[in-house]
Protein backbone atom coordinates (compact mmCIF):
# COMPACT_ATOMS: atom_id res chain seq x y z
CA UNK A 1 0.00 0.00 0.00
CA UNK A 2 1.19 3.57 -0.64
CA UNK A 3 -0.70 4.63 2.25
CA UNK A 4 -1.78 3.77 5.66
CA UNK A 5 -4.80 1.45 7.19
CA UNK A 6 -4.98 4.24 9.80
CA UNK A 7 -5.94 7.11 7.62
CA UNK A 8 -9.28 5.73 6.80
CA UNK A 9 -10.50 6.67 10.18
CA UNK A 10 -10.02 10.18 9.18
CA UNK A 11 -11.56 10.14 5.98
CA UNK A 12 -15.15 12.15 5.74
CA UNK A 13 -17.69 14.25 3.91
CA UNK A 14 -15.83 15.26 0.68
CA UNK A 15 -13.79 12.08 0.50
CA UNK A 16 -14.02 8.84 -1.53
CA UNK A 17 -13.27 5.14 -1.35
CA UNK A 18 -13.07 3.69 -4.41
CA UNK A 19 -12.75 -0.17 -3.95
CA UNK A 20 -12.35 -2.43 -7.05
CA UNK A 21 -12.21 -6.33 -7.07
CA UNK A 22 -12.25 -6.59 -3.11
CA UNK A 23 -15.04 -8.07 -0.89
CA UNK A 24 -13.03 -6.03 1.91
CA UNK A 25 -15.60 -6.71 4.84
CA UNK A 26 -15.51 -10.55 3.69
CA UNK A 27 -11.75 -10.68 3.24
CA UNK A 28 -9.66 -8.02 5.17
CA UNK A 29 -13.25 -7.50 8.21
CA UNK A 30 -10.46 -4.93 9.71
CA UNK A 31 -10.08 -2.86 7.17
CA UNK A 32 -13.41 -3.07 6.16
CA UNK A 33 -14.65 -1.77 9.00
CA UNK A 34 -12.89 0.99 8.46
CA UNK A 35 -14.15 1.51 5.35
CA UNK A 36 -17.84 1.74 6.69
CA UNK A 37 -17.13 4.32 9.43
CA UNK A 38 -15.94 6.29 6.75
CA UNK A 39 -18.96 6.16 4.75
CA UNK A 40 -20.84 6.70 8.34
CA UNK A 41 -18.78 10.00 8.22
CA UNK A 42 -20.04 10.72 5.12
CA UNK A 43 -17.36 9.58 2.88
CA UNK A 44 -18.55 8.50 -0.80
CA UNK A 45 -18.01 4.76 -1.59
CA UNK A 46 -17.98 3.41 -4.75
CA UNK A 47 -17.31 0.09 -5.21
CA UNK A 48 -16.98 -2.06 -8.59
CA UNK A 49 -17.44 -6.03 -7.67
CA UNK A 50 -19.87 -8.53 -10.25
CA UNK A 51 -21.34 -9.57 -6.57
CA UNK A 52 -23.35 -8.06 -4.01
CA UNK A 53 -21.18 -7.92 -0.44
CA UNK A 54 -21.79 -5.57 2.75
CA UNK A 55 -20.14 -2.94 0.49
CA UNK A 56 -21.94 -2.45 -2.04
CA UNK A 57 -25.22 -2.49 0.49
CA UNK A 58 -23.22 0.70 1.39
CA UNK A 59 -22.15 2.31 -1.81
CA UNK A 60 -23.23 5.64 -3.19
CA UNK A 61 -22.26 4.11 -6.73
CA UNK A 62 -22.46 0.11 -7.39
CA UNK A 63 -20.68 -0.91 -10.73
CA UNK A 64 -21.38 -4.44 -11.24
CA UNK A 65 -19.09 -5.18 -13.63
CA UNK A 66 -18.77 -8.88 -15.79
CA UNK A 67 -15.61 -10.67 -14.27
CA UNK A 68 -12.81 -10.02 -16.53
CA UNK A 69 -14.09 -6.36 -17.97
CA UNK A 70 -12.22 -4.54 -15.24
CA UNK A 71 -9.56 -2.77 -17.65
CA UNK A 72 -12.86 -1.62 -20.05
CA UNK A 73 -14.54 -0.24 -16.39
CA UNK A 74 -11.07 1.77 -15.51
CA UNK A 75 -10.63 3.43 -18.94
CA UNK A 76 -14.41 4.29 -18.81
CA UNK A 77 -14.11 5.96 -15.73
CA UNK A 78 -10.98 7.67 -17.37
CA UNK A 79 -12.64 8.78 -20.54
CA UNK A 80 -15.45 10.66 -18.77
CA UNK A 81 -13.12 12.35 -16.47
CA UNK A 82 -10.44 13.63 -19.38
CA UNK A 83 -13.99 14.70 -21.62
CA UNK A 84 -14.82 16.66 -18.31
CA UNK A 85 -11.44 17.81 -17.92
CA UNK A 86 -11.74 16.45 -14.17
CA UNK A 87 -8.43 15.94 -14.11
CA UNK A 88 -5.40 17.53 -11.84
CA UNK A 89 -3.77 18.51 -14.61
CA UNK A 90 -0.78 20.53 -12.56
CA UNK A 91 0.28 17.30 -10.98
CA UNK A 92 -0.04 15.34 -14.60
CA UNK A 93 2.08 18.40 -16.02
CA UNK A 94 4.77 17.83 -13.29
CA UNK A 95 4.82 14.06 -11.79
CA UNK A 96 4.23 11.99 -14.79
CA UNK A 97 4.48 10.72 -18.19
CA UNK A 98 2.93 9.41 -20.96
CA UNK A 99 -0.01 11.49 -20.57
CA UNK A 100 -0.93 11.96 -24.35
CA UNK A 101 -0.49 8.56 -25.86
CA UNK A 102 -3.02 7.34 -22.68
CA UNK A 103 -5.84 10.08 -23.25
CA UNK A 104 -6.13 8.59 -27.01
CA UNK A 105 -6.22 5.62 -25.54
CA UNK A 106 -9.41 6.00 -23.39
CA UNK A 107 -11.23 8.23 -26.31
CA UNK A 108 -12.82 5.08 -27.58
CA UNK A 109 -13.85 3.73 -24.35
CA UNK A 110 -17.41 5.90 -24.09
CA UNK A 111 -20.24 4.78 -21.64
CA UNK A 112 -21.68 2.89 -24.43
CA UNK A 113 -18.97 1.12 -25.62
CA UNK A 114 -18.05 0.27 -21.86
CA UNK A 115 -21.88 -0.68 -21.08
CA UNK A 116 -21.33 -3.20 -24.07
CA UNK A 117 -18.39 -4.68 -22.28
CA UNK A 118 -18.86 -4.68 -18.68
CA UNK A 119 -22.82 -4.33 -18.31
CA UNK A 120 -22.64 -1.69 -16.39
CA UNK A 121 -25.01 0.91 -17.18
CA UNK A 122 -23.52 4.57 -18.32
CA UNK A 123 -25.80 6.36 -15.70
CA UNK A 124 -23.76 4.25 -13.32
CA UNK A 125 -20.39 4.81 -14.65
CA UNK A 126 -21.14 8.63 -15.03
CA UNK A 127 -22.10 9.31 -11.62
CA UNK A 128 -19.25 7.41 -10.16
CA UNK A 129 -17.10 9.60 -13.00
CA UNK A 130 -18.91 12.49 -10.95
CA UNK A 131 -18.01 11.53 -7.86
CA UNK A 132 -13.97 11.19 -8.60
CA UNK A 133 -13.72 14.13 -10.13
CA UNK A 134 -14.81 16.25 -7.46
CA UNK A 135 -13.64 14.26 -4.58
CA UNK A 136 -10.67 15.92 -2.06
CA UNK A 137 -8.92 12.87 -1.58
CA UNK A 138 -9.52 9.11 -2.96
CA UNK A 139 -8.39 6.32 -1.91
CA UNK A 140 -8.14 2.85 -4.20
CA UNK A 141 -8.36 -0.54 -2.94
CA UNK A 142 -7.99 -3.53 -4.96
CA UNK A 143 -7.38 -7.17 -4.17
CA UNK A 144 -7.14 -10.86 -6.21
CA UNK A 145 -10.88 -9.62 -8.13
CA UNK A 146 -7.72 -7.44 -9.95
CA UNK A 147 -4.81 -9.40 -10.53
CA UNK A 148 -5.62 -12.75 -10.57
CA UNK A 149 -6.61 -12.21 -14.63
CA UNK A 150 -4.62 -13.20 -17.72
CA UNK A 151 -4.74 -9.64 -18.03
CA UNK A 152 -3.79 -8.86 -14.50
CA UNK A 153 -0.76 -6.27 -15.39
CA UNK A 154 -3.20 -4.17 -17.02
CA UNK A 155 -5.77 -4.14 -14.58
CA UNK A 156 -3.31 -2.57 -12.10
CA UNK A 157 -1.98 -0.29 -14.64
CA UNK A 158 -5.44 0.57 -15.19
CA UNK A 159 -5.93 1.41 -11.41
CA UNK A 160 -2.91 3.51 -11.52
CA UNK A 161 -3.54 5.68 -14.04
CA UNK A 162 -6.62 6.47 -12.90
CA UNK A 163 -5.11 7.96 -9.41
CA UNK A 164 -2.58 9.52 -11.79
CA UNK A 165 -5.13 11.18 -13.78
CA UNK A 166 -6.56 12.37 -10.39
CA UNK A 167 -3.55 13.26 -8.81
CA UNK A 168 -4.73 11.32 -5.85
CA UNK A 169 -1.22 10.05 -4.91
CA UNK A 170 1.35 11.15 -2.10
CA UNK A 171 -0.87 12.19 0.26
CA UNK A 172 -2.80 11.82 3.18
CA UNK A 173 -6.35 9.65 2.15
CA UNK A 174 -5.07 9.04 -1.11
CA UNK A 175 -3.27 6.64 -2.63
CA UNK A 176 -3.07 2.56 -4.79
CA UNK A 177 -3.96 0.46 -1.95
CA UNK A 178 -3.43 -3.19 -2.71
CA UNK A 179 -4.50 -5.17 0.01
CA UNK A 180 -2.59 -8.41 0.23
CA UNK A 181 -4.34 -11.63 0.35
CA UNK A 182 -2.70 -13.38 3.64
CA UNK A 183 -0.95 -12.61 6.73
CA UNK A 184 2.99 -11.56 6.00
CA UNK A 185 2.51 -12.09 2.08
CA UNK A 186 4.24 -8.17 1.95
CA UNK A 187 6.79 -9.51 4.16
CA UNK A 188 7.51 -13.06 2.27
CA UNK A 189 7.88 -10.93 -1.13
CA UNK A 190 9.92 -7.97 1.13
CA UNK A 191 12.78 -11.05 1.94
CA UNK A 192 12.69 -11.90 -1.98
CA UNK A 193 10.03 -14.66 -2.39
CA UNK A 194 9.93 -13.62 -5.86
CA UNK A 195 11.54 -15.33 -9.00
CA UNK A 196 13.44 -12.31 -9.76
CA UNK A 197 14.91 -10.40 -6.83
CA UNK A 198 16.52 -11.05 -3.80
CA UNK A 199 15.27 -8.85 -0.37
CA UNK A 200 13.98 -5.72 -1.15
CA UNK A 201 12.93 -6.12 -4.88
CA UNK A 202 16.91 -5.86 -5.52
CA UNK A 203 16.67 -7.28 -9.15
CA UNK A 204 18.73 -10.61 -9.10
CA UNK A 205 20.07 -9.81 -12.54
CA UNK A 206 22.32 -6.44 -11.04
CA UNK A 207 25.70 -7.54 -10.90
CA UNK A 208 26.31 -5.26 -8.19
CA UNK A 209 23.40 -6.65 -6.25
CA UNK A 210 24.69 -10.35 -6.34
CA UNK A 211 28.08 -8.94 -5.29
CA UNK A 212 27.18 -7.52 -2.07
CA UNK A 213 25.34 -10.57 -1.56
CA UNK A 214 28.08 -13.15 -2.27
CA UNK A 215 30.49 -11.20 0.00
CA UNK A 216 27.93 -11.57 3.07
CA UNK A 217 27.02 -15.30 2.44
CA UNK A 218 30.13 -16.64 1.07
CA UNK A 219 28.52 -17.91 -2.59
CA UNK A 220 27.98 -16.92 -5.71
CA UNK A 221 24.55 -16.29 -6.49
CA UNK A 222 23.16 -17.09 -9.79
CA UNK A 223 22.17 -14.84 -12.83
CA UNK A 224 19.26 -15.18 -13.95
CA UNK A 225 15.80 -15.32 -13.31
CA UNK A 226 14.06 -18.22 -11.60
CA UNK A 227 10.94 -20.06 -12.24
CA UNK A 228 7.10 -18.44 -11.08
CA UNK A 229 4.93 -21.52 -9.83
CA UNK A 230 3.59 -22.37 -13.12
CA UNK A 231 6.35 -22.86 -14.37
CA UNK A 232 7.48 -25.11 -11.61
CA UNK A 233 4.84 -27.40 -11.93
CA UNK A 234 4.88 -27.76 -15.64
CA UNK A 235 8.77 -28.20 -15.14
CA UNK A 236 8.08 -31.42 -13.00
CA UNK A 237 5.51 -33.11 -15.74
CA UNK A 238 7.93 -31.98 -18.44
CA UNK A 239 10.87 -33.79 -15.88
CA UNK A 240 13.57 -30.62 -15.98
CA UNK A 241 11.91 -29.51 -12.03
CA UNK A 242 13.48 -32.79 -10.27
CA UNK A 243 12.54 -31.30 -6.76
CA UNK A 244 10.36 -29.04 -5.20
CA UNK A 245 10.38 -27.95 -1.65
CA UNK A 246 6.84 -26.25 -0.32
CA UNK A 247 7.08 -24.11 3.06
CA UNK A 248 3.90 -22.59 4.41
CA UNK A 249 1.75 -23.34 1.21
CA UNK A 250 -0.68 -25.93 -0.02
CA UNK A 251 -1.15 -25.91 -3.74
CA UNK A 252 -2.71 -28.86 -4.23
CA UNK A 253 -5.66 -26.88 -2.92
CA UNK A 254 -4.51 -22.86 -3.74
CA UNK A 255 -3.61 -23.47 -6.88
CA UNK A 256 -5.36 -23.56 -10.33
CA UNK A 257 -6.44 -26.52 -12.03
CA UNK A 258 -5.51 -28.79 -9.20
CA UNK A 259 -5.43 -32.17 -11.78
CA UNK A 260 -2.21 -30.34 -13.23
CA UNK A 261 -0.72 -29.72 -9.44
CA UNK A 262 -1.28 -33.45 -8.30
CA UNK A 263 0.14 -34.75 -12.02
CA UNK A 264 3.04 -32.17 -11.23
CA UNK A 265 3.73 -33.10 -7.76
CA UNK A 266 3.29 -37.18 -8.98
CA UNK A 267 5.78 -36.54 -11.73
CA UNK A 268 8.35 -35.29 -8.96
CA UNK A 269 11.61 -37.30 -7.80
CA UNK A 270 11.51 -35.44 -4.56
CA UNK A 271 8.74 -33.68 -2.35
CA UNK A 272 9.48 -31.77 0.51
CA UNK A 273 6.54 -30.21 2.83
CA UNK A 274 7.59 -27.92 5.46
CA UNK A 275 4.02 -26.96 7.63
CA UNK A 276 2.04 -27.23 10.55
CA UNK A 277 -0.46 -29.05 9.48
CA UNK A 278 -0.42 -32.15 7.15
CA UNK A 279 -2.09 -30.99 4.43
CA UNK A 280 -3.10 -32.57 1.34
CA UNK A 281 0.07 -31.37 -0.43
CA UNK A 282 1.93 -32.60 2.58
CA UNK A 283 0.34 -36.21 2.56
CA UNK A 284 2.12 -36.25 -0.89
CA UNK A 285 5.52 -35.65 0.39
CA UNK A 286 8.59 -37.42 0.63
CA UNK A 287 9.63 -35.65 3.52
CA UNK A 288 7.76 -33.88 6.16
CA UNK A 289 9.36 -30.78 8.24
CA UNK A 290 6.94 -29.95 11.07
CA UNK A 291 6.95 -25.86 11.55
CA UNK A 292 6.24 -24.08 14.20
CA UNK A 293 3.39 -21.26 14.11
CA UNK A 294 3.06 -18.07 15.11
CA UNK A 295 2.55 -18.27 18.65
CA UNK A 296 5.25 -20.73 18.90
CA UNK A 297 8.41 -18.48 17.09
CA UNK A 298 10.22 -15.43 17.32
CA UNK A 299 10.66 -12.81 14.50
CA UNK A 300 8.42 -10.20 12.38
CA UNK A 301 5.50 -9.65 10.08
CA UNK A 302 5.34 -6.95 7.38
CA UNK A 303 1.47 -6.58 6.75
CA UNK A 304 -0.12 -4.69 3.72
CA UNK A 305 0.40 -1.65 4.43
CA UNK A 306 4.58 -2.02 5.06
CA UNK A 307 4.66 -1.81 8.64
CA UNK A 308 6.89 -4.30 10.53
CA UNK A 309 5.95 -6.17 13.26
CA UNK A 310 7.28 -8.03 16.20
CA UNK A 311 6.31 -11.51 16.55
CA UNK A 312 6.82 -12.85 20.27
CA UNK A 313 6.76 -16.24 21.02
CA UNK A 314 4.18 -17.04 24.03
CA UNK A 315 4.32 -20.88 23.75
CA UNK A 316 6.80 -23.48 23.21
CA UNK A 317 6.68 -25.45 19.95
CA UNK A 318 4.53 -28.68 19.75
CA UNK A 319 6.09 -32.28 19.30
CA UNK A 320 8.84 -32.04 17.63
CA UNK A 321 8.26 -28.76 15.82
CA UNK A 322 10.65 -26.15 14.93
CA UNK A 323 11.00 -22.44 13.72
CA UNK A 324 11.16 -22.45 10.26
CA UNK A 325 14.50 -20.41 10.52
CA UNK A 326 16.20 -23.03 12.60
CA UNK A 327 15.27 -25.65 10.01
CA UNK A 328 16.39 -23.68 7.30
CA UNK A 329 19.81 -23.20 9.22
CA UNK A 330 20.29 -26.97 9.71
CA UNK A 331 19.39 -27.80 6.36
CA UNK A 332 22.22 -25.21 4.82
CA UNK A 333 24.38 -26.60 7.82
CA UNK A 334 24.15 -30.35 5.96
CA UNK A 335 24.52 -28.78 2.74
CA UNK A 336 28.19 -27.24 4.06
CA UNK A 337 27.03 -23.63 4.53
CA UNK A 338 28.59 -22.07 7.82
CA UNK A 339 25.67 -20.31 9.68
CA UNK A 340 26.80 -17.69 11.87
CA UNK A 341 23.41 -16.77 12.94
CA UNK A 342 22.24 -18.33 16.00
CA UNK A 343 18.69 -16.17 16.99
CA UNK A 344 16.13 -14.42 14.57
CA UNK A 345 17.11 -11.33 15.26
CA UNK A 346 20.45 -11.94 13.99
CA UNK A 347 19.02 -13.43 10.84
CA UNK A 348 16.96 -9.63 10.80
CA UNK A 349 19.86 -7.90 11.04
CA UNK A 350 22.07 -9.83 8.16
CA UNK A 351 18.90 -9.16 6.05
CA UNK A 352 18.91 -5.61 6.76
CA UNK A 353 22.47 -4.93 5.85
CA UNK A 354 21.65 -6.47 2.60
CA UNK A 355 18.21 -4.48 2.34
CA UNK A 356 18.22 -0.68 1.45
CA UNK A 357 14.64 -0.56 2.09
CA UNK A 358 14.89 -2.24 5.79
CA UNK A 359 18.07 -0.69 6.94
CA UNK A 360 16.83 1.57 9.50
CA UNK A 361 14.42 -1.14 11.50
CA UNK A 362 15.98 -2.82 14.13
CA UNK A 363 14.08 -5.60 17.08
CA UNK A 364 14.81 -2.53 19.34
CA UNK A 365 13.42 0.56 17.71
CA UNK A 366 10.62 -2.27 16.74
CA UNK A 367 9.70 -2.34 20.64
CA UNK A 368 8.68 0.97 20.87
CA UNK A 369 7.84 2.52 17.36
CA UNK A 370 5.81 1.95 14.45
CA UNK A 371 7.83 1.65 11.61
CA UNK A 372 6.88 1.42 7.87
CA UNK A 373 9.27 0.83 5.36
CA UNK A 374 11.10 2.02 3.23
CA UNK A 375 13.49 3.74 6.19
CA UNK A 376 16.99 3.62 5.08
CA UNK A 377 18.74 4.18 8.82
CA UNK A 378 17.98 4.11 12.29
CA UNK A 379 17.52 8.05 12.67
CA UNK A 380 14.82 7.43 10.09
CA UNK A 381 11.02 7.44 10.90
CA UNK A 382 10.12 5.09 8.06
CA UNK A 383 7.01 6.26 5.59
CA UNK A 384 3.85 6.15 6.41
CA UNK A 385 3.12 7.71 3.10
CA UNK A 386 5.32 6.77 -0.42
CA UNK A 387 5.44 9.14 -3.60
CA UNK A 388 5.13 12.54 -1.01
CA UNK A 389 8.05 13.99 -3.18
CA UNK A 390 6.98 12.67 -6.26
CA UNK A 391 6.90 9.14 -7.55
CA UNK A 392 9.89 6.80 -6.72
CA UNK A 393 10.47 5.93 -10.17
CA UNK A 394 11.06 9.33 -10.85
CA UNK A 395 7.37 10.40 -12.94
CA UNK A 396 4.39 8.10 -12.64
CA UNK A 397 3.81 6.75 -16.07
CA UNK A 398 0.68 6.11 -17.54
CA UNK A 399 0.49 3.42 -19.08
CA UNK A 400 -2.59 2.45 -22.02
CA UNK A 401 -3.91 -0.43 -21.41
CA UNK A 402 -6.97 -2.12 -23.69
CA UNK A 403 -9.94 -4.46 -22.91
CA UNK A 404 -8.63 -8.17 -23.34
CA UNK A 405 -11.23 -10.89 -22.85
CA UNK A 406 -10.23 -13.71 -20.40
CA UNK A 407 -8.98 -16.60 -21.58
CA UNK A 408 -12.36 -18.88 -21.29
CA UNK A 409 -15.63 -17.30 -21.98
CA UNK A 410 -19.19 -19.14 -21.61
CA UNK A 411 -20.01 -21.00 -24.79
CA UNK A 412 -23.52 -23.70 -25.49
CA UNK A 413 -21.12 -26.46 -23.21
CA UNK A 414 -20.31 -24.08 -20.34
CA UNK A 415 -23.21 -21.44 -20.26
CA UNK A 416 -21.94 -19.86 -17.06
CA UNK A 417 -19.22 -17.71 -16.02
CA UNK A 418 -17.62 -18.94 -12.99
CA UNK A 419 -15.61 -16.32 -10.46
CA UNK A 420 -14.35 -17.75 -6.83
CA UNK A 421 -13.78 -16.29 -3.51
CA UNK A 422 -13.92 -16.19 0.11
CA UNK A 423 -16.01 -16.37 3.03
CA UNK A 424 -15.66 -14.63 6.49
CA UNK A 425 -15.39 -17.75 8.60
CA UNK A 426 -12.46 -19.83 6.46
CA UNK A 427 -8.80 -19.03 5.90
CA UNK A 428 -7.51 -19.83 2.32
CA UNK A 429 -7.47 -24.23 2.12
CA UNK A 430 -8.88 -23.78 5.44
CA UNK A 431 -5.99 -25.94 7.12
CA UNK A 432 -6.63 -23.57 10.45
CA UNK A 433 -9.79 -22.89 10.09
CA UNK A 434 -11.60 -25.75 9.36
CA UNK A 435 -10.53 -27.05 12.68
CA UNK A 436 -11.72 -24.72 14.61
CA UNK A 437 -15.42 -25.80 15.62
CA UNK A 438 -16.68 -22.54 16.03
CA UNK A 439 -15.92 -21.15 12.21
CA UNK A 440 -16.33 -24.46 10.81
CA UNK A 441 -19.84 -24.26 12.46
CA UNK A 442 -20.38 -21.05 10.44
CA UNK A 443 -19.92 -21.88 7.28
CA UNK A 444 -19.42 -26.56 7.26
CA UNK A 445 -19.37 -26.53 3.87
CA UNK A 446 -19.20 -25.54 -0.27
CA UNK A 447 -22.27 -23.84 -1.47
CA UNK A 448 -22.45 -22.46 -5.10
CA UNK A 449 -23.96 -19.14 -5.66
CA UNK A 450 -26.51 -18.91 -8.05
CA UNK A 451 -29.29 -16.80 -9.69
CA UNK A 452 -33.01 -17.58 -8.76
CA UNK A 453 -33.52 -17.59 -12.58
CA UNK A 454 -30.98 -19.82 -12.97
CA UNK A 455 -31.78 -22.18 -10.65
CA UNK A 456 -35.41 -22.57 -11.95
CA UNK A 457 -34.38 -22.74 -15.24
CA UNK A 458 -32.28 -25.84 -14.26
CA UNK A 459 -34.86 -27.03 -12.11
CA UNK A 460 -32.70 -26.69 -8.83
CA UNK A 461 -34.37 -26.05 -5.64
CA UNK A 462 -33.41 -25.29 -2.11
CA UNK A 463 -31.26 -28.02 -0.49
CA UNK A 464 -30.38 -29.63 -3.69
CA UNK A 465 -27.29 -31.03 -4.29
CA UNK A 466 -25.65 -29.86 -7.47
CA UNK A 467 -22.64 -31.05 -9.80
CA UNK A 468 -20.43 -27.58 -10.86
CA UNK A 469 -18.17 -28.70 -14.02
CA UNK A 470 -15.73 -26.87 -16.35
CA UNK A 471 -13.64 -28.10 -18.86
CA UNK A 472 -10.77 -29.55 -16.20
CA UNK A 473 -12.94 -31.17 -13.75
CA UNK A 474 -16.23 -31.20 -11.72
CA UNK A 475 -17.11 -30.61 -8.49
CA UNK A 476 -19.95 -31.52 -6.04
CA UNK A 477 -21.57 -29.11 -3.60
CA UNK A 478 -24.68 -27.58 -2.43
CA UNK A 479 -25.91 -24.85 -3.52
CA UNK A 480 -27.11 -21.65 -2.41
CA UNK A 481 -29.98 -19.68 -4.74
CA UNK A 482 -29.19 -15.98 -3.93
CA UNK A 483 -29.24 -12.64 -5.55
CA UNK A 484 -25.83 -11.87 -4.57
CA UNK A 485 -24.71 -12.94 -8.05
CA UNK A 486 -26.37 -12.05 -11.48
CA UNK A 487 -27.81 -14.17 -13.85
CA UNK A 488 -25.13 -16.29 -15.69
CA UNK A 489 -22.27 -16.06 -12.44
CA UNK A 490 -21.39 -18.94 -10.73
CA UNK A 491 -19.69 -18.72 -6.76
CA UNK A 492 -17.65 -20.98 -5.29
CA UNK A 493 -14.70 -20.93 -2.50
CA UNK A 494 -11.51 -22.93 -2.72
CA UNK A 495 -11.99 -23.66 1.37
CA UNK A 496 -13.49 -27.03 1.47
CA UNK A 497 -11.43 -30.43 0.38
CA UNK A 498 -14.62 -32.40 -0.39
CA UNK A 499 -15.62 -29.86 -2.82
CA UNK A 500 -12.08 -27.95 -3.82
CA UNK A 501 -13.39 -25.32 -5.95
CA UNK A 502 -9.76 -24.64 -8.15
CA UNK A 503 -10.42 -28.36 -9.57
CA UNK A 504 -12.60 -26.16 -11.60
CA UNK A 505 -10.18 -22.99 -12.07
CA UNK A 506 -7.98 -22.59 -15.53
CA UNK A 507 -4.24 -22.87 -15.74
CA UNK A 508 -4.27 -19.95 -17.96
CA UNK A 509 -2.14 -16.99 -16.44
CA UNK A 510 -0.90 -13.23 -16.97
CA UNK A 511 1.98 -13.53 -19.17
CA UNK A 512 4.27 -11.10 -16.93
CA UNK A 513 3.43 -12.39 -13.46
CA UNK A 514 2.16 -15.68 -14.08
CA UNK A 515 -0.64 -15.29 -11.54
CA UNK A 516 -3.55 -17.53 -12.80
CA UNK A 517 -6.71 -16.71 -13.79
CA UNK A 518 -8.80 -17.67 -10.94
CA UNK A 519 -11.25 -15.12 -10.98
CA UNK A 520 -12.88 -15.88 -14.16
CA UNK A 521 -13.71 -19.06 -16.18
CA UNK A 522 -16.95 -21.02 -17.97
CA UNK A 523 -18.60 -23.65 -16.32
CA UNK A 524 -22.07 -25.60 -16.11
CA UNK A 525 -24.25 -26.79 -13.68
CA UNK A 526 -26.70 -29.74 -13.30
CA UNK A 527 -29.18 -30.97 -10.61
CA UNK A 528 -27.80 -34.17 -9.14
CA UNK A 529 -31.26 -36.39 -9.20
CA UNK A 530 -30.65 -38.28 -5.82
CA UNK A 531 -31.74 -37.25 -2.53
CA UNK A 532 -29.94 -34.95 -0.52
CA UNK A 533 -27.36 -35.85 1.73
CA UNK A 534 -27.65 -34.25 5.71
CA UNK A 535 -24.47 -32.37 4.41
CA UNK A 536 -26.52 -31.13 1.40
CA UNK A 537 -29.43 -30.52 4.07
CA UNK A 538 -27.77 -28.67 6.17
CA UNK A 539 -25.76 -25.99 3.59
CA UNK A 540 -28.13 -25.40 1.05
CA UNK A 541 -30.60 -22.59 1.12
CA UNK A 542 -32.44 -19.77 -0.61
CA UNK A 543 -31.39 -16.10 0.25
Amino acid sequence: MTNSIVELDEMGKGDTIFAIGTNTTECHPIIGLGMLRAVERGASLIVADPRATTLTQHASVWLRLKPGTDAALLNGLAHLLVQSGQVDRAFIDAKTEGYDAFAKTVEAYTPEFCEAITSVSKEALMHAADILGKSRHTATYYTMGITQHTSGVENVCAVSNLVLLTGQLGRAKTGVNPLRGQNNVQGACDMGALPDVVTGYQKIGDAEVRSRYADVWGVSLPNGKGLTIPEVFDGAIEGCVKAIYVFGENPLRSDPDIHHVEKALDHTEFLVVQDIFLTETAQKADVVLPGASFAEKEGTFTNTERRVQRVRKAVEPVGESRPDWKILSDLMEKMGLEIKHTTPEEVFDEMRGLTPSYGGITYNRLENESLQWPCPHEEHPGTPILHQDGCMRGKGRFVPVEHRDPAELPDEAYPFRLTTGRVTAHYHTGTMTRRCGGLEGVNPCERVEIHPEDAAFYGIGSGDRVEVATRRGAIETAVEITRRVPRGLLFVTFHYSESPGNRLTTSAADPVTGTPELKVCAAKIRKIERASSENGAVCGGTI
